[in-house]
């Protein structure tokens, strides 16, 4: 409970009035009957406001976000029987931005006033909405009242599923080039026969089927497709190198929405999908067939989160080599160092062994840009010059990989989606599994 300007205000006036009338005393002293007025009338808009209800609220939400997309949320206050002016903030969680509150506004009896906003979280996991804060104001504007409606809710914040939604009603070959993955498909190419049709202009030969031919009296190809029932294993580095942060997402989080959008099409392609998680936090999903296999990847993933421990990738490529017995396709995403490079070869050539490994290895955007950065002074050169040095120990660490035939993809964290996608497609495409 706390007094409004306007009481301060008056309660400053009455105490200048007290200093005039000490200095120039009236007959009768009006100060002193402004004052016993200005006493009654704030004690009784004060009993006013204490017993003025609570106002109803209900918050209108969805109960699974996902992370660094902004959300609407609507609270719905209910009028009372009584009008009156409040102003509105809801308890989210901490952390995350916030646009459209605090919002003042008049209560209107017999109406349900509506208050829209919008929120963006900041981290996955579950998170918990508190109350609806409501600050009422007495009827003489005297006095505000910091009071708490509604009930508490808990969500959960999930990587980033906003882009399958746009995918869902797209074709999987639409939804990779909306990615920005770009694969030259060669027309009847595959492994799996997909159906007989009429000979087109540019079909290989190979594919002509002669005895069908010549029952039609006319050339008839063989087209086949990629093959289906494949299986794609996401492994994600979740030790200190991904905490690398890159905007307002971390290496962790920019993997881990890579990692859906892969998975997604993958499904669309009829493949199986699984994940590893390993590093620091463990998480182990078999691979599974069919979209629903999404939803469990999400439960899955959505409250992993990266720690501060060094990655041991001889165990993981132990681990996978143990759970994973099927033949599939294993990508490796994680922030490659030189001093990593001899750990990550011995896991990849044991896995090598049964697997075909994509290692996807995360570049800060900061270092592309520091390097094209224009040189103005010794500081600048140094700072150009070390960044220069640790992208060459980079790249050597991934042409050591490459001399080993191991597929690498140095991309930073928004080139992630479309490098996995087209390296995914062209595998496919190229029956390399």
């Amino acid at each position: 409970m706390r007094p409004t300007m306007a009481l301060i205000v008056l309660l400053a006036v009455w105490g200048l009035g007290g200093v005039a009338a000490s200095l120039w005393p009236p007959a009768i002293p009006p100060w002193q009957l402004f004052g016993s007025a200005l006493l009654l009338l704030s004690i009784a808009d004060l009993a006013m406001l204490v017993r003025r209800p609570t106002p109803d609220v209900v918050r209108s939400m969805a109960d699974a976000w996902p992370i660094g997309i902004a959300r609407p949320v609507s609270l719905h206050i209910d009028g009372g029987a009584k009008a009156q002016h409040v102003e509105v903030f809801d308890l989210h969680p901490p952390g995350w931005h916030v646009d459209g509150l605090p919002r003042a506004l008049r209560l209107v009896p017999g109406t349900v006033a509506r208050v829209d906003y919008t929120l963006q979280p900041d981290m996955r996991g579950p998170a918990q909405f508190e109350g609806v804060q409501l600050r009422l104001r007495s009827p003489l504007g005297l006095w505000r009242q910091r009071r708490e409606a509604g009930t508490r809710r808990q969500v959960r914040v999930f990587p980033n599923f906003a882009p399958l939604t746009r995918f869902a009603l797209l074709s999987a070959d639409r939804a990779s080039r909306l990615v920005g993955a770009h694969i030259k498909r060669r027309r009847g190419e595959g492994t799996d026969f997909h159906q007989m049709r009429e000979y087109r202009v540019g079909d290989s030969l190979r594919r002509i089927d002669w005895k069908a031919s010549s029952r039609a009296r006319k050339l008839i190809s063989r087209e086949y497709q990629d093959e289906k029932n494949q299986q794609l294993v996401v492994v994600l580095d979740t030790g200190r190198r991904m905490l690398a942060q890159d905007g307002a997402l971390s290496h962790f989080d920019q993997a881990l929405d890579a990692a859906l959008v892969v998975s997604y099409l993958a499904l669309r392609q009829g493949d199986a999908v699984g994940l590893l998680a390993t590093g620091g936090e463990r998480r182990w999903m078999a691979p599974q067939r069919g979209l629903a296999a999404i939803d469990t990847l999400l439960r899955v993933s959505h409250d992993l989160q990266p720690q501060p421990v060094a990655t041991d990738y001889l165990a993981a490529a132990t681990e996978l080599s143990r759970r994973q017995r099927r033949r599939g396709l294993l990508m490796l995403v994680t922030n490659l160092r030189d001093e990593d490079i001899d750990d990550v070869l011995a896991a990849v050539r044991m896995l090598q062994k049964r697997h075909l490994v994509v290692v996807a290895s995360l570049r800060e955007r900061a270092l592309d840009e520091m390097l094209d950065a224009d040189v103005h002074d010794h500081d600048d050169a140094v700072r150009a010059g070390a960044t220069a040095r640790y992208l060459a120990q980079r790249k050597a660490a991934h042409d050591a990989l490459r001399n080993h035939r191991i597929g690498v993809l140095d991309v930073t964290g928004d080139e992630l989606p479309a490098a996995l996608v087209q390296r995914y497609l062209a595998i496919k495409r190229d029956g390399l599994l």
